[in-house]
């Protein structure tokens, strides 16, 4: 793709690069040093840079700071085979970017080389953050001593949208990302012959009775005016056509736009999982594994934001509705007044798709929108 600003193609060639090294949570080894290496080539005078596990913090130092706003980009990549044929797909076999982490950290980098050269009256904060895609990063860096030290007074993230065209930019005030749990049951039976199934406990049996009891929470303990998904993505279970399988496990996602229907649902898989115990004399062991707070955008923060880009010119503007989609920016979001914007990339696939392939002139779209929000912002008394 092309675009009509020369200034941003450096990232765009930036974003390729991160493209083809895509890593695992608390393993993006390769990715820092990519990042370290172009900061190495950056004026220096403006800028303190750490370093927490594989993550990166900068802060650049504005004229007359009084306040510090912050922009936050996730790092790690999924496991996923990229399918498509790029000539800079994914070097690393099994893992992709195929959640516009790359997008996101090359737009970080576009915002913190404009500020370098281009210094607000305040400070900015660029955070790198591993580990969005799992096991979590966002919690464990916010009780870093480094981001501690770098703490914003205000912060904004993006997350690239398929079903957007670029150029535009997809927010609203209030609930954005839903509550999300992850989802883990091991089913633990007797095994035995095929023939004599009256001498064993099948867990293939009990797993598929137990996703269809799943279903049933959404459609009938779930108020219908509330929101709430429980997917099951993944089921393993025995070993051979003949055996009887001693064990099954089933791996899922859990989202609601609620707090309160996220303990309630859990309560309810709790009971169910009773219920299988009992009937099919098994154990069932639960992990819900890694859990995101929803996304909640600071209702006066988000309707400036949405003031100042009708007024600009910079993108186009679309109030969207909230979605079941999760990211443990809630955390920050928890403990720093700020918000999150979807930022439109026009692509067929869908984000954790093989094929996803983000319309690489969003990058200009959304450095201009964030530095030139955060310009305005600094220059408010």
């Amino acid at each position: 793709m092309t675009t009509t600003d020369s200034k941003v193609q450096p990232f765009i060639e930036l974003r390729r690069l991160l493209h083809r090294i895509p890593e695992p949570g608390f393993e993006e080894f390769k990715t820092q040093a990519l990042l370290l290496d172009y900061l190495s080539r950056l004026p220096q005078n403006r800028m303190e840079i750490r370093t927490w596990r594989t993550g990166v913090l900068i802060r650049v130092k504005g004229l007359a700071p009084k306040r510090t706003f912050g922009y936050r980009s996730d790092m790690d990549g999924l496991p996923i085979e990229e399918e498509t044929n790029s000539s800079f797909r994914s070097e690393h076999p099994g893992y992709m970017h195929a959640c516009g982490h790359d997008m996101h950290m090359a737009i970080g980098l576009g915002v913190l080389s404009h500020f370098v050269q281009n210094p607000m009256n305040d400070d900015l904060v660029v955070i790198f953050q591993p580990a969005e895609e799992g096991p979590g990063g966002a919690l464990p860096m916010l009780d870093a001593a480094e981001l501690k030290d770098f703490m914003p007074d205000q912060i904004i993230a993006l997350h690239v949208a398929p079903e957007y065209k670029a150029g535009t930019v997809a927010t609203r005030p209030g609930i954005l990302f839903a509550n999300t749990s992850e989802l883990f049951i091991d089913l633990i039976g007797t095994g035995g012959h095929a023939a004599l199934p009256h001498q064993a406990n099948d867990m293939v049996i009990a797993a598929a009775q137990l996703v269809g009891q799943l279903q049933t929470i959404v459609s009938r303990n779930v108020s219908p005016l509330d929101s709430a998904v429980i997917t099951i993505g993944r089921i393993e279970g025995g070993t051979k056509m003949n055996i009887i399988a001693e064990k099954a496990r089933l791996e899922g996602t859990i989202r609601t736009l609620s707090a309160e229907s996220m303990i309630k649902i859990k309560a309810r898989i709790e009971a169910l999982l009773r219920g299988i115990e009992a009937a099919f004399e098994c154990q069932v062991n639960l992990d819900y594994g890694a859990n995101y707070l929803q996304v909640f955008n600071d209702p006066t923060l988000t309707t400036e934001f949405m003031g100042w880009l009708n007024g600009s010119g910079t993108a186009e503007l679309i109030e969207c509705r909230e979605a079941m989609t999760g990211e443990d920016f809630g955390f920050f979001l928890k403990e720093i007044p700020g918000f999150l914007f979807w930022l439109g990339v026009e692509t067929p696939y869908g984000l954790h798709n093989a094929m996803l392939m983000p319309d690489e002139r969003a990058i200009e779209t959304a450095i201009h929108t964030v530095t030139g929000y955060l310009s305005w912002k600094s220059n408010q008394s």
